[in-house]
């Protein structure tokens, strides 16, 4: 396969045993070329290790790439970086602005730094993790995607979740889980205040399980026993009784 050239393509090429990195100048080369680079790449590509230098706060890095690549950007970033991801794993050596990894499908996203609003939101599947803080409306309509933040999230995190996992090390803010649908809430810490239709859950061993799993993915030394779950209280449903056969299968 061809690989992407920019500007002094010798200077951009790095080996590391079999597996060769490719670097990119994001203030020299724009963040256009970035991404239509990362867009070209396929599920049997041989450029697997991107290395994105002098973010600068750049809105938008990395955003809907479908290729299992990894991509290490060495800062901090603006927006939406990692937006849409499939498959990737994509490294912030800084932290990140709004709507990291939103509406995100599958891969890992890892911000070793702090996160702003709405992280995760809408996302699908995949895992992101924030090794420092989030800020409000963490998790908001999550759909099935794994949140783990090593540190304290904001107000309003997993509003109208509707299913994936959410743990958190820290503490939560004010309204955690408000209006709930089918996503599971692990905090470590305190909760300020449960939103409308969240609260306090019974910790089963299937919950153990995930959490486990969850935190050595995360690279988290927490341990399971721990953290307290919340979930829906399913008072917001509208449910027709005469069809209570139809969601006993949702209600555990």
């Amino acid at each position: 396969m061809k690989v992407p050239t920019f500007g002094n393509q010798s200077q951009q090429q790095y080996i590391f045993g079999n597996i060769k990195m490719l670097e990119f100048d994001l203030q020299e080369n724009g963040l256009r070329k970035l991404n239509s680079a990362l867009h070209d790449q396929k599920e049997d590509t041989n450029q697997t290790a991107w290395e994105v230098i002098n973010p600068k706060g750049s809105h938008a890095i990395a955003v809907g790439i479908d290729a299992p690549i990894e991509v290490n950007i060495k800062g901090s970033t603006g927006y939406y970086c990692g937006g849409m991801n499939k498959q990737a794993t994509i490294n912030v050596k800084g932290s990140v602005g709004p709507g990291v990894a939103e509406n995100m499908m599958s891969g890992k996203v890892v911000i070793e730094g702090d996160a702003s609003q709405y992280a995760g939101a809408t996302g699908h599947g995949g895992l992101l993790v924030v090794k420092g803080n989030a800020s409000s409306r963490c998790g908001i309509s999550m759909k099935g995607i794994n949140i783990v933040v090593h540190g304290n999230i904001g107000h309003m995190s997993a509003f109208m979740a509707q299913s994936g996992n959410l743990v958190v090390c820290g503490d939560a803010g004010d309204a955690l889980g408000d209006s709930l649908y089918e996503a599971k809430l692990f905090v470590r810490g305190s909760v300020k205040s449960l939103g409308a239709d969240c609260e306090k859950k019974e910790m089963r061993p299937e919950h153990i399980e995930i959490l486990k799993k969850l935190l050595e993915e995360a690279e988290c030394d927490a341990k399971p026993e721990e953290f307290t779950r919340y979930g829906s209280a399913r008072n917001l449903y509208n449910v027709n009784s005469d069809n209570s056969d139809a969601y006993s299968g949702l209600i555990k």
